[in-house]
């Protein structure tokens, strides 16, 4: 299960996945969509309120900087949009799909 691995360090020697094999991960996250030719992870959170999606927003940080793998978000009143790639890269990684679930689970909770 992708939410019990860890990330692990990136130098940018790696390619980034390809289309098909970003899919079969995909297929490990419900409610991700692969975005820009399949070379970014989004997923839109829904909250009751501004309170919760910023207290979400929080959570989601300290897993990033415990984790060294940070999303670009965005954030407003009753939602949050994460999106995960590697930079690096500039595409998708195995990491982005670890903190995709890492990300699922904090919300589930």
């Amino acid at each position: 299960m992708l939410d019990q691995k860890t990330c692990t360090p990136h130098h940018g020697a790696t390619p980034p996945l390809d289309k098909t094999t970003a899919e079969a991960f995909l297929a490990e996250v419900s409610d991700w969509k692969l975005i820009d030719n399949a070379l970014k992870i989004q997923r839109n959170y829904a909250f009751d309120n501004f309170v919760g999606a910023l207290a979400f927003t929080n959570r989601l940080g300290e897993l990033s900087e415990a984790e060294n793998h940070h999303p670009d978000i965005a954030l407003g009143w009753g939602y949050c949009t994460v999106t995960f790639y590697t930079h690096k890269i500039n595409g998708l990684h195995e990491n982005d799909f670890i903190m995709a679930a890492k990300s699922s689970k904090i919300y589930q909770s």
